[in-house]
C-alpha cells in the first residue's frame, strides 16, 4: 500500500468511527438505534465467524452454539450470584473459547463436509442441552429478569447506552482482527486456508494455529452472546436456533469472508433489509437464501471479496512458485 493511500485508510476510518460515535446524537429514533445495536451485535458475530472460515479455511456452520454459551454463562452467574456485566465480558468469552478446544481437539482435523457437520451437530447439541436441563437453564422458560449493566453505579438501560457498549466492544474486536491478520499468525492461517499441505510441508504447525484460530473466533462470539443476554434481559434456547447460525453465514458470504470489512456490510444489509421488509419477517431466511444466491451468481467473492489474494505474498504462494520452478527445471534437463 503507498502512503498516500494509507494516509486516505485510515482518514476515512477516523470519520467512520466519529460518526459512529455521533450516530445517537443525529439519531432520536429509539427503534433505528435499537437497529443500530442490533447492526454492531452482527458485524461482532459476523467477523468472528469470518476469522475462523474466512482466514483459515475452515467451515464453521456451528457459530450460533457458541454464541449460546456465552449468552447462558452471563445470565446464569449474573442472575443466580450477582456478577458484573464487565467481568462476564471476558469470562463468556473465555467459557466459549474452552468448549471450542473440547470441539476441535477432536475434530479439526477433519477436512470439508465432515468438520462442517461436525460444527452443526455441536451447534444443535448445545441448544438441546440448554433446552431440557431445566435445573440449571431453566429449559423452555428461559432466563428472565438479568439486570442492567452498571458503570459507576449508574445503570445502563437505554438503547443509547447498550450502542456505545457494542460499538467499544466491535472497534476492540476488529482492532484485535486487523493485528492478528498482519502478523505471523494471520500469514500462517491465510497459508493454511490456500493450502494446508502445502503449509505443513513449509513448516506450519497446521493443528495448533487452527486451534488458536477456533479459539480466538468463538471467544468473541461468546462476547456478543453475553451483550445480547444483557441486552434482552431474558434469554431462551429459541433465540439460539440453526437459523441464528445460518444467518452469520449469510452475512460473511455476502459480504465476502477473507476481508475484514465483507462482514460488516453483510452484517448492516442482512440486518436492516428484514427491518425494511418486516410484513416478511417469516421469509427472513427466504431473504438471506436469496441474498446468498444472487452473490453466489453475480460476484462469488462477495461484495467487498477480491478474486485475487491480498496483501503480503502467503508461504504457500511461494512454495508453489518453488515448486513450479522446479518442476520447470526438471524437464528441460
Amino acid at each position: 500500500m503507498r502512503p498516500g493511500s494509507k494516509a486516505l485508510t485510515w482518514t476515512l476510518l477516523a470519520v467512520l468511527v466519529v460518526a459512529l460515535l455521533l450516530l445517537p446524537v443525529v439519531v432520536k429514533n429509539n427503534y433505528q438505534l435499537r437497529v443500530a445495536v442490533l447492526v454492531l451485535l452482527h458485524v461482532v458475530l459476523a467477523s468472528s465467524l469470518n476469522l475462523i472460515n474466512g482466514y483459515s479455511g475452515q467451515f464453521n456452520i456451528g457459530h450460533a452454539g457458541f454464541y449460546c454459551i456465552g449468552a447462558y454463562t452471563a445470565a446464569i452467574l449474573a442472575t443466580r450470584y450477582g456478577w458484573s456485566f464487565w467481568v462476564l465480558l471476558p469470562v463468556s468469552g473465555i467459557m466459549a473459547s474452552l468448549f471450542s478446544l473440547l470441539l476441535g481437539l477432536p475434530t479439526l482435523r477433519l477436512r470439508g463436509i465432515f468438520l462442517t457437520m461436525a460444527t452443526l451437530g455441536f451447534s444443535e447439541i448445545i441448544r438441546l442441552t440448554v433446552l431440557n436441563w431445566t435445573s440449571l437453564t431453566r429449559g423452555p422458560f428461559g432466563i428472565p429478569g438479568i439486570p442492567f449493566p452498571k458503570l459507576f453505579g449508574f445503570a445502563l438501560k437505554t438503547n443509547t447506552h447498550f450502542y456505545y457498549v457494542i460499538l467499544a466492544i466491535a472497534i476492540i474486536m476488529m482492532t484485535v482482527f486487523y493485528r492478528l491478520i498482519n502478523s505471523r499468525i494471520g500469514r500462517a492461517w491465510i497459508a493454511i486456508r490456500e493450502d494446508e499441505d502445502a503449509a505443513r510441508s513449509m513448516g506450519v504447525e497446521v493443528f495448533k494455529y487452527k486451534l488458536l484460530n477456533f479459539a480466538i473466533g468463538t471467544f468473541w462470539a461468546g462476547v456478543a452472546g453475553c451483550f445480547y443476554a444483557f441486552l434482552a434481559a431474558y434469554i431462551s434456547a429459541d433465540s439460539f436456533k440453526l437459523d441464528e447460525g445460518f444467518s452469520m453465514l449469510a452475512m460473511v458470504l455476502v459480504g465476502g469472508q477473507g476481508t475484514l470489512i465483507g462482514p460488516v456490510i453483510g452484517a448492516v444489509l442482512l440486518t436492516i433489509l428484514p427491518e425494511v421488509f418486516r410484513g416478511l419477517v417469516e421469509y427472513r431466511l427466504v431473504i438471506f437464501g436469496a441474498a446468498i444466491i444472487g452473490i453466489m451468481l453475480v460476484r462469488p467473492q462477495g461484495i467487498a471479496g477480491s478474486g485475487a489474494m491480498t496483501g503480503p505474498q502467503s508461504m504457500v504462494g511461494k512454495a508453489r512458485l518453488r515448486a513450479a520452478k522446479g518442476a520447470q527445471t526438471e524437464v528441460k534437463m
